[in-house]
């Protein structure tokens, strides 16, 4: 497997950005993603997360296979393909980790001992102290394999990273998605008595729901910042596999033991300190207004709110309804983006009188739904406040279009982008 699919949470935000439609297509639409991902405050974007993973299974045929405890199979054997590194003794001193490193070996064992009895195949890990071939960085530990409890093949993963504690993304990671992005069967956040913060999400792996393949998933967010993602298909690959059972094989009770065992958090505790991640520049210091409300009070008269986001102080959406059919509208308000400015906004923008710079796209809304379209309207004001805001002609991004255009015309989305209220937030 490519070392590349188990890179930073950044490119697998982008990649999952792009097949829930929340991207903009090619060019310089895609610069208008990477400008969301360096603000690190697209809470869409983290959102859409959620649907994709923290490691890409698309496992190859490899042989050899390890037996589990309660499984039937011809011993504890592993193909070299898949096969860890093993007897690591790199000191802590060595790779500036909190903790001693944790090999991809133990990871192996400890994935081997926390899964019940069945077959586990192809699998793979990254111990704590390895690097990306691909770009010779510091990449995050991680192990997977195709498991089967004689009802059909399932890849399951286990990701280990950190978040910087108490910050609003560490408190993003556990929050349930909201529909109106994401499509998903149900979803619950529980706080632990540690004081960690778990979600247990039963969704699928395609925002349409095609093909069948679903994805569940248990998130865990301690209070130290150390972060868990569980997840599991009901296939042996995370994509471009048939469906091999109704659903994967963990329920919600043993996906929340899996995701809260302790070898995980001295995993993660074991990430080189220097690769902790630090709050976002711009984390919020105290009470900011809320997206939703304010883009709401800045429709217009004959359009009716039937649906509106949480009250998130950089992102919101609203649904709107002028009797023709429900369409989305979301805005994300960034402040001070002037390091991609240039990136995102050329020669052809327009500039306002008060140097305001805006530039527009029409794009299809999601490669994988049939006819849903996105309309949006990039801004950038003098001191680097970024205000974008996107239309669709559906009511949300994972649905079929209900109408034919979007319910806001461009005019109408540049006027609500470059109101004067949104100086006042944050």
């Amino acid at each position: 497997m490519p070392e590349a699919d188990h890179d930073s949470f950044e490119e697998r935000f982008t990649h999952v950005l792009r097949d829930t439609g929340a991207a903009l297509d090619t060019g310089r639409r895609d610069l208008a993603a990477e400008g969301a991902a360096r603000g690190r405050r697209l809470v869409a974007r983290r959102r859409a997360a959620v649907a994709g993973g923290v490691a890409a299974v698309a496992l190859v045929g490899v042989g050899g296979a390890l037996v589990l405890p309660g499984g039937q199979g011809d011993g504890r054997q592993q193909s070299a393909a898949g096969s860890p590194k093993a007897g690591i003794t790199t000191t802590a001193a060595e790779t500036g980790a909190a903790k001693p490193a944790v090999s991809a070996a133990s990871l192996l064992g400890a994935f081997e001992k926390l899964l019940p009895g069945g077959r586990l195949t192809q699998t793979e890990a990254r111990g704590t102290d390895e690097r990306s071939s691909a770009k010779n960085m510091y990449a995050t530990p991680y192990v997977q394999g195709v498991y089967d409890d004689g009802r059909g093949k399932a890849a399951i993963s286990v990701g280990i990273n950190r978040v910087p504690p108490g910050t609003q993304e560490a408190r993003q990671n556990t929050q349930c998605p909201d529909k109106a992005f994401i499509a998903y069967d149900s979803c619950s956040t529980t706080k632990l008595a540690d004081g960690s913060a778990l979600m247990i999400l039963k969704g699928y792996e395609y925002p349409d729901k095609r093909s069948g393949t679903k994805l569940w998933r248990a998130e865990l967010v301690t209070p130290t910042g150390q972060f868990i993602d569980v997840q599991e298909w009901n296939a042996a690959a995370e994509k471009d596999a048939p469906v091999t059972r109704p659903e994967p094989p963990l329920s919600a009770a043993r996906l929340t033991a899996l995701a809260t065992a302790a070898e995980w958090r001295t995993a993660a505790d074991a990430i080189p300190a220097s690769q902790w991640p630090k709050p976002a520049p711009n984390e919020p210091k105290g009470p900011t207004g809320s997206v939703s409300a304010t883009l709401a009070g800045l429709l217009p008269k004959g359009v009716e709110i039937v649906g509106k986001g949480n009250a998130d102080p950089e992102f919101g959406y609203v649904v709107v309804d002028d009797g023709k059919g429900a369409s989305l509208v979301q805005l994300n308000d960034q402040p001070d983006m002037r390091d991609v400015e240039g990136e995102l906004f050329g020669a052809d923008a327009k500039v306002l009188p008060d140097g305001t710079k805006v530039v527009t796209h029409q794009s299809a809304g999601d490669k994988d739904i049939a006819g849903i379209v996105m309309w949006t309207v990039d801004t950038i004001r003098p001191d680097g406040r970024r205000v974008v805001i996107s239309a669709f002609n559906s009511g949300a991004q994972t649905t079929a279009p209900t109408r034919r255009a979007p319910a806001l015309t461009l005019s109408r989305l540049e006027k609500i982008a470059t109101d004067p209220k949104w100086n006042t937030l944050g």
